[in-house]
């Protein structure tokens, strides 16, 4: 419920790498997730990383969550995070509203591939 109350890396980031989004057709949340990548020995990791949902409170909960378990890991680590890892980080979800864990984790993978994309067109270009 703290994440819901108090959520943390709630907002957006100026000049981010990548924004990704994710969103429920049927419930009607969506989420967007912006990252900043860093490299840091010659590996990318996620510098810093922020969200804006808009939805129910296991939404929003599971959004802030994800940018605790995200914030700091390699790329290819973070976008492994699954929704389980996001419901055993909130000591559980109703199973009712577990697509809400799919949405910040989706959320994030989208961010992570829109970076590589942008990333391999500009290695394209030269």
């Amino acid at each position: 419920m703290d994440h819901f109350k108090n959520p943390k890396n709630m907002g957006e980031l100026d000049n981010p790498s990548a924004i990704g989004e994710a969103g429920n057709p049927v419930c009607g949340d969506i989420t967007y997730i912006y990252i900043k990548v860093g490299e840091k020995n010659g590996e990318e990791f996620l510098e810093d990383i922020k969200f804006q949902t808009f939805g129910c409170a296991a939404a929003i909960a599971t959004s802030s969550i994800l940018t605790e378990l995200a914030k700091g890991k390699k790329l290819q680590t973070a976008s492994r995070i699954t929704r389980e890892d996001i419901a055993a980080a909130l000591d559980g979800l109703p199973e009712a509203k577990m697509h809400c864990s799919n949405l910040a984790s989706d959320g994030l993978r989208d961010a992570i591939n829109k970076y590589e994309a942008k990333k391999k067109t500009k290695v394209d270009s030269f």
